[in-house]
This record gives C-alpha cells, sequence and structure tokens, in this order.
C-alpha cells in the first residue's frame, strides 16, 4: 500500500514537472467486507437554518426541492434534490459540470486540450528522492517512503508503513502495511498554469462525486472555485449541493456542503 501512494504522489509530481497540463489517476485495490454506506431515497430536502459557516438564506423551495445558504466573503451553496426521471446519473452530472463551467469560463478555456503552452507548475526534484509541485488546488510533498498529497476531495499522507487516504466520502487506512479497508475509485486532475479542476467518483451503483474548477484569476463576478458535491442511491433521487466561492483557498465551504449532502443521503 505505502508503495502503491507513494507512486500515486511522485506520478503527479513527474508529471507537473514534465509541464504536462492534464494529469489522470485512478487507484484500484480490492474490497473488504467493510462496504460504503448505503445512501437513503429522499423525497423532500433537509435544509438546517446553519451548518458550520454555512447560514441558510430564506425558506426551502416548494416541495422541498432546494434551498440557498450564504458563506464567507460572499460564497454561496444551492442544494438541489434531482430527480433522473430516466436519465442516466451520468448526463445529470454532465449538466450540471456545464453550469460550473460558465462561472469559470477562462478555466475552462485554459484547461482545454491543446490550449497554448502553459508553463509547468513549480517544482524541485532532489536526489534524495524530494519533490513537491504546488499548483492552485494542488499540494504534493515526497520525501523518501514519505508522502503528503492534497488535492480537493482527495488527502493521502503516507508515514512508513502507516497510510491513509481520503477520497470524497471514503476512508482507506492502512497500518504497517496491513490495509484495513480498500476500494476503488477514480481520481482525474488537470492543471494549466494558475487553473485546476478535479474529479472524484467513488464505486459502485450509487452516486458519490467530487467536482471542483479552481483559479486564481476571478472571473467578472469574483468567483475563484466553483462546483459541486453529489450523492444519492441507485436511480435517485440524487442531493447537489452547489457551490461558488471568491476565495480559492475556502476549502470549509466544500466541507460544509458535503456535510449538508451526507445529512439528507448518507455518507
Amino acid at each position: 500500500m505505502r508503495h502503491i501512494l507513494l507512486y500515486l504522489a511522485l506520478s503527479v509530481s513527474l508529471a507537473a514537472c514534465d509541464g504536462d497540463n492534464s494529469v489522470r489517476i485512478t487507484t484500484t485495490s480490492s474490497n473488504d467486507d467493510q462496504d460504503a454506506g448505503v445512501l437513503k431515497v429522499i423525497d423532500a430536502l433537509q435544509c438546517p437554518d446553519s451548518l458550520g459557516v454555512l447560514t441558510r438564506k430564506g425558506l426551502i423551495a416548494a416541495g422541498g426541492t432546494s434551498c440557498v445558504y450564504g458563506g464567507p466573503k460572499g460564497a454561496d451553496v444551492v442544494l438541489h434534490l434531482v430527480k433522473l426521471d430516466g436519465r442516466s446519473v451520468d448526463d445529470v452530472l454532465r449538466d450540471f459540470e456545464d453550469r460550473a463551467s460558465t462561472d469559470l469560463p477562462h478555466t475552462v478555456a485554459r484547461l482545454a486540450p491543446g490550449a497554448g503552452n502553459a508553463p509547468p507548475a513549480p517544482s524541485t526534484t532532489e536526489p534524495t528522492e524530494t519533490a513537491s509541485v504546488q499548483a492552485p488546488g494542488v499540494d504534493i510533498r515526497a520525501r523518501g517512503d514519505d508522502a503528503s498529497v492534497n488535492l480537493p476531495g482527495l488527502k493521502i499522507e503516507t508515514q512508513g508503513d502507516n497510510a491513509s487516504v481520503r477520497i470524497g466520502g471514503i476512508n482507506i487506512q492502512s497500518k504497517d502495511g496491513q490495509n484495513t479497508r480498500t476500494e476503488t475509485s477514480s481520481v482525474s486532475i488537470d492543471t494549466n498554469d494558475n487553473s485546476t479542476r478535479v474529479r472524484t467518483r467513488a464505486p459502485g451503483a450509487a452516486t458519490r462525486m467530487t467536482y471542483i474548477l479552481a483559479d486564481d484569476q476571478p472571473s467578472n463576478a469574483g468567483w475563484r472555485q466553483v462546483g459541486f458535491e453529489a450523492r444519492g442511491p441507485s436511480g435517485g433521487p440524487i442531493v447537489v449541493a452547489v457551490v461558488r466561492s471568491k476565495d480559492r483557498e475556502n476549502g470549509r465551504i466544500f466541507d460544509d456542503a458535503k456535510d449538508l449532502v451526507a445529512l439528507n443521503v448518507g455518507r
């Protein structure tokens, strides 16, 4: 497990050093008997007056299908209850990605295939097997057998034979080289100069997805980080928290948005 995680950290670092503006990572390992929690089928949203740094604005929409929250520095979160109505969940999630893209159009343009030759993220690689990469939403540090990878929706810490991985709502723990929980998940990361796009998707028929766009350069409306957290049982409906923040580093808003989703359908 340690070597897999270290390879993951170093592969992202080396890709950034080579100037490739698109990195796709897929981690695969065997499942054990600790299955992910079963997500609930709901017919109306729970929208508390406040949760963490978020405060509800106005009333819950008729039928309990949406509610709006405000956060620090003008951030907002809109919680949606979405019925599939015969559509595939991939089509529904793609619509939410498209809507997020309209809030940071210059970010999407920078990340498009062939969109110029942006300089690679600052990085250093030393003979002592030390590497680091810093970019919007990306912080990777590796030294010897130890590594720290922090990305939106993904956190990996390795120290000797001990490892901890968090991908969306999934936790993977390894102690003394022995896996105590493993899953199969996909994480894709695209970076180009000051722009970052991250998708994480958990395994299984249920929906557990995180999508984030981040940029040092704000949009005309001042947004620097947008995206969503989506969860729901197979067949729907799904709950989607759409997040917009004017502070690119404000991960607390995304964390509280995830808690809103989990409050409704579970983790």
